[in-house]
């Protein structure tokens, strides 16, 4: 099993407020990531502005040529175009680990609430198009306020990560692991990622409620690192 030290980690939307988060911690953590946007130019204008910050180089570019660049893929995109940008990528996915962290919602009067989505989840319907990728699922509940806050040292969550590859879903732990109060943790196989998806909506709604950051903390449970960092 590769350390993490020695793959590139490709966001795909990594321009956004979620993927821009991800991107943030993970290359705190120390290891190579590449911000994939719809053009080459934003994402390069948002990576050269995260090193800028944080003191240390992070790549930008657009989503097919991050795909080409990462080892790991990370998709976080939304939902309204996750199948179709998908299914453009297939043929550079190939080959690849692929985090889908897309949670089908949408949002009337009345708050968030999830979608019924054909193949089950998100997750389900990455694994259905991307046939030659390896796909888990993971990151679906982390606040994108708290990720991009560099006030905020740790965030106290676990991430749920869904696969039904052992050494993926051990990697994707041993990355979730990196951000400093995140503990990856095993939740099954991707055919149950659609409750995990679909809680983001509570997630949302307990937070307006309580104008609170909450996220999932899973008990009386002991893990250990997945062992895949050096």
């Amino acid at each position: 099993m590769s350390s993490l030290n020695d793959l590139t980690f490709a966001i795909l939307g990594g321009t956004g407020p979620q993927g821009r988060g991800l991107g943030r911690r993970f290359a705190q953590a120390g290891l190579d990531i590449v911000l994939g946007s719809r053009t080459v130019d934003k994402g390069e204008a948002a990576a050269a502005e995260l090193s800028e910050e944080l003191g240390m180089s992070v790549r930008g570019s657009d989503n097919r040529s991050a795909c080409e660049m990462g080892d790991v893929v990370l998709v976080v995109v939304p939902w309204n175009g996750h199948g179709e940008l998908l299914t453009q990528l297939k043929d550079v996915l190939a080959g690849k680990i692929v985090v889908d962290c897309v949670n089908p919602l949408a949002f009337d009067k009345e708050g968030a609430f999830a979608l019924k989505v054909f193949e089950g989840s998100a997750t389900e319907q990455a694994a259905a198009i991307l046939t030659e990728s390896t796909v888990v699922g993971a990151f679906h509940n982390l606040s994108a306020a708290l990720l991009s806050n560099p006030d905020v040292a740790a965030i106290e969550s676990d991430v749920l990560v869904l696969g039904d590859e052992p050494v993926a879903t051990d990697l994707v732990r041993a990355l979730a692991d990196t951000i400093p109060g995140v503990r990856g943790v095993y939740g099954g196989r991707r055919r149950n990622a659609h409750q995990v998806e679909a809680l983001t909506a509570n997630l949302i709604s307990i937070n307006r409620h309580y104008k609170a950051h909450a996220s999932v903390r899973v008990t009386d449970i002991k893990t250990t690192q997945a062992g895949v960092r050096s």
